[in-house]
């Protein structure tokens, strides 16, 4: 058997090559849209990509497995969950008919050549998850050697069960998707404590609040040291702690969510974005700058947002950018194939132009940063607001004296309460997200400024903290 994680670390998120060397077939599970890498690998391998697994309706990208049924490939996928949770598109081939696919149930099993599968109803984390023991017959195995644990079960930690309610709205969803999690860790306590665990995010993922960084791990190993699952065996405390301090999540995580469910826009191929001079911008395009945020916030075309090509990328273009829109990178000939595969994981598609940065004209608008000991004289003085835009979490652990929450993934939901003249300013960790959230205000209309160092610099000046 051959098994490959392939992990993006801008998404945390990791899909898995498994493949039978025997049969020379191979099967990908939990893959993202842009599947076109996922042959190239199998290829590599002297495989042939057959079928498609998916453990659940994923809320933080879009999901590849419509785009594998579009190249021949089986897809296995969740039958649980109830009919809001369904697959709506199995049957909306791109040029007619069904997908190949099978819905399946707590207990079924399937092969792709010689490796078999079984599938666990794990619900919590989303009504319809199923995890999947893997079993190398083709290697004389008879029991499994692992778990694909999907959002229920990560290295240190357990998939959190608010998203229905906090990202897709569907008041009072959460409560019950927690005690449904708690049930569903009495499926994985009588799990082999030899098994493997291999989850589909890492630490920096939004879909849990404490991921481990470690790639995998053992059922033993996540029942006698991951908190969560240790605390599952008292409901109400499990309940308690596990929607306790839950990060919020961007808001097109509703849109993923929705698209998942309902049937992702065939890609195909990645959008080729046309080179283009600044004077040929479509009038109504959304200017991505992909350049370091000092360059950036020394001169930039008024209305672009900066996203360089780092871990917040996705989450950056992906809160900041409407679907449907055209969007212009500036950015440089190695930054463009990376950037556009980051935003069509989010059905950010439209991408139509690129600026070469060292031919940039018109960058006339800039964003000034200060020190925190200058921000905390701006905010004596009542001359600015000062935001604070990390997660929930954080500012309730401690935060500079006299902040607002605001947190930077869903900064255009208070556009409203920030005046167009008004001077506020910007503070995260360290001062990247603030920095993100500059370029978005500034883009449209604001004034804001950026705190350099962020609030590990205002701790380090002692400055008040609340």
């Amino acid at each position: 058997m051959l098994f490959r994680l392939i992990y993006d670390d801008a998404l945390a998120h990791g899909s898995y090559l498994i493949g039978c060397q025997r049969t020379g077939e191979a099967v990908l599970v939990d893959p993202a849209r842009d599947v076109d890498r996922y042959f190239a690998l199998a290829a590599a391998e002297d495989l042939r990509l057959v079928a498609g697994v998916e453990t659940h309706i994923h809320a933080d990208y879009l999901s590849g497995m419509r785009e594998l049924g579009e190249r021949g490939c089986r897809l296995y996928v969740s039958g649980e969950g109830g009919p809001d949770w369904n697959y709506r598109w199995l049957g909306q081939r791109a040029g007619g008919g069904r997908y190949g696919a099978t819905e399946l149930r707590d207990g079924d099993r399937f092969e792709v050549g010689n490796i078999r599968f079984r599938a666990l109803h794990t619900p919590g984390h989303t009504p319809e998850h199923l995890c999947y023991t893997v079993t190398d017959a083709g290697g004389g195995a008879d029991a499994p050697m692992g778990v694909l644990t999907g959002d229920f079960v990560f290295v240190g930690d357990v998939g959190r069960p608010d998203l229905l309610e906090s990202a897709a709205g569907i008041v009072g969803a959460m409560e019950p998707a927690a005690r449904d999690l708690a049930r569903s860790m009495r499926t994985f306590a009588g799990l082999e404590e030899y098994l493997q665990v291999w989850p589909a995010h890492g630490a920096g993922s939004a879909c849990g609040k404490d991921l481990g960084a470690i790639p995998q791990s053992t059922v033993g190993y996540e029942k006698r040291f991951n908190g969560a699952v240790r605390a599952s065996g008292d409901e109400a405390e499990f309940v308690r702690s596990i929607l306790a301090g839950q990060p919020e999540p961007p808001p097109y995580f509703a849109r993923m969510k929705r698209e998942n469910r309902d049937g992702p826009a065939v890609l195909g191929a990645l959008p080729e974005p046309t080179k283009m001079v600044c004077g040929a911008i479509p009038g109504d395009a959304v200017l991505v700058d992909c350049r370091p945020w000092d360059r950036f916030r020394a001169g930039h075309r008024p209305g672009s947002i900066n996203a360089p090509l780092d871990r917040q990328f996705i989450t950056t273009v992906g809160s900041y950018i409407e679907p449907g829109r055209p969007i212009v990178l500036i950015a440089a000939g190695q930054d463009i194939v990376p950037a556009v595969r980051g935003l069509v994981r989010v059905g950010l598609d439209s991408v139509v132009g690129v600026v070469d940065p060292e031919e940039l004209t018109g960058a006339t608008s800039s964003i000034e940063e200060i020190s925190v000991a200058e921000a905390s004289r701006r905010l004596e003085s009542r001359k600015a607001r000062l935001l604070d835009v990390r997660r929930r979490g954080e500012f309730e652990e401690g935060h500079a004296g006299g902040a607002e929450h605001m947190p930077h993934v869903r900064m255009a939901e208070h556009l409203g309460a920030i005046g167009p003249e008004e001077a506020v300013m910007c503070l995260c960790r360290s001062g990247k997200r603030s920095a993100r959230a500059c370029g978005f205000l500034r883009a449209h209309g604001r004034s804001p400024v950026n705190v350099a160092g962020g609030f590990q610099a205002w701790e380090a000046a002692g400055l008040p903290v609340d």
